[in-house]
């Protein structure tokens, strides 16, 4: 069941900020050293400067920094709220770039790709989903560390400054139709692009019957994470932190409700980017003792460049598992012979549409009993690191920064919700939604009636 509630946003006032692109900026995981710095020079209003980074600050008085630096935007209107509780339409524009391969797009045939340079747009419903009537399903194991870094901001700024991506199935498009129809041909409140070209826009919708309607029509539907997982459970773990306090509600927008952007299967644009890994630091690795192994259980081929092994990713993509070999400025593509194999395999656990992903084979069955690199292995990083790209993960291997380099497809919005719906978790790296939901478009103050 998903209970939403319309809430009134806070957001940019481009009267004072400008040009909304040079403030806004990726998810606060998204956020290294680099972009930070990037970020801080585009203006003195940039959004990193609220939600920080991906390493948490070694000064504990930095959230208390950050929250006053909210209260201020606030106070000089730089940040302004929508007069009335609405919900938001978010549309998305972008293109299926060359050099990131194969997608993954919502539920369209069994090979899920689109031609490099096409136009795919993805829209998503932003409103305030009640934590204490609704839930979604997870997909993703979560680490201490970050969410103990977002709780300290929830505590310092008692705002939500970030949305949680969801998905939900509904082929009627009922929900996303009523949003529509509210508005209209109007242009958007706001536009903004992003670090790779990406459009974003926002619509302002309080009208209260299309809000109802909005809200109707979402109701009965099942939740799944997309993106998000450590700052849902957090939202959550907040919530129990307020009650015990005596802490009180004092209507639906506070701690007992999240800001997500609802995002429908049923619909283009849901795209999954596959993430490379790059297997660096092995003190034996030769690729001619690889591949010799690999032939036991994978079918080995050679390939003469990176637009072939592409070419065989996609063709492979829904029907068979296949997984590309760089190294030593060769590919290879490695083709799981038998998938009846896979209970002999991968050991464990593990449900049996676990074991068919992509992703999983690639960790059981090729890098841990071939390499011996095992989950522990995997979570340090100690033989593993993930690149963005293909290109990026060859790129590395060519500079020396890792032996060799392994491409696979992505993971299946439909296989996301089949996990989910199974309750177990996919392997680490599993998932990259792209476009990034922007932050620094929506945020959320909490109304709270403290004893």
């Amino acid at each position: 069941m998903a209970v939403i509630h319309p809430f009134r946003g806070l957001r940019y006032n481009p009267a004072v900020v400008g040009d909304l692109s040079q403030v806004v900026t990726q998810p606060y995981d998204r956020i290294g050293p680099d972009e930070e710095k990037a970020y801080r020079r585009r203006s003195p209003y940039s959004y990193v400067q609220l939600i920080g980074t991906k390493s948490p600050p070694r000064d504990e008085t930095e959230y208390a920094r950050r929250a006053q630096l909210l209260q201020a935007w606030i106070r000089d209107r730089i940040l302004v709220y929508d007069e009335k509780p609405g919900v938001y339409l978010y549309r998305q524009t972008f293109r299926s770039a060359v050099d990131r391969g194969p997608l993954s797009v919502g539920r369209e045939p069994a090979t899920g790709n689109r031609e490099p340079g096409t136009a795919l747009t993805r829209q998503g419903l932003i409103a305030l989903l009640d934590l204490t009537q609704s839930g979604a399903k997870a997909h993703e194991h979560t680490l201490r560390g970050p969410k103990e870094d977002r709780l300290k901001l929830f505590r310092a700024t008692e705002a939500h400054l970030e949305h949680i991506f969801l998905l939900y199935n509904d082929p009627a498009r009922t929900a996303t139709a009523a949003a529509e129809g509210a508005i209209g041909g109007r242009a958007p409140n706001l536009t903004a692009r992003d670090d790779f070209g990406n459009t974003h826009e926002l619509w302002y919708i309080a009208d209260p019957n299309a809000v109802r309607s909005v809200q109707a029509a979402l109701l009965p539907l099942e939740l799944y994470i997309a993106d998000g997982h450590h700052r849902f459970e957090t939202s959550q773990a907040f919530m129990q932190e307020c009650l015990a306090q005596g802490w009180r509600p004092t209507g639906p927008q506070s701690f007992t409700a999240l800001p997500v952007t609802l995002v429908n299967i049923a619909e283009p644009g849901c795209v999954i980017r596959p993430t490379p890994r790059v297997v660096h630091s092995l003190p034996t690795f030769t690729p001619a003792m690889f591949l010799a192994a690999a032939e036991r259980e994978f079918a080995v081929e050679p390939l003469g460049s990176l637009a072939a092994a592409k070419a065989v990713l996609a063709a492979a993509a829904g029907n068979r598992h296949t997984f590309i070999l760089y190294a030593g400025g060769k590919f290879w593509s490695l083709t799981l012979r038998d998938e009846g194999r896979l209970d002999h395999l991968i050991t464990g656990d593990h449900p049996p549409a676990w074991k068919r992903l992509d992703v999983a084979i690639l960790h059981k069955a090729i890098l841990e009993p071939l390499l011996g690199i095992d989950d522990e292995a995997l979570a340090r990083q100690s033989n593993v690191d993930y690149a963005h790209t293909d290109e990026e993960a060859v790129a590395l291997v060519d500079a020396g920064k890792g032996q060799a380099a392994f491409l696979l497809n992505p993971t299946r919005v439909e296989e996301v919700l089949e996990i989910a719906d199974l309750g177990v978790s996919m392997p680490q790296k599993s998932t990259d939604f792209y476009p990034k939901l922007l932050s620094g478009l929506l945020a959320m103050t909490m109304d709270i009636a403290k004893p």
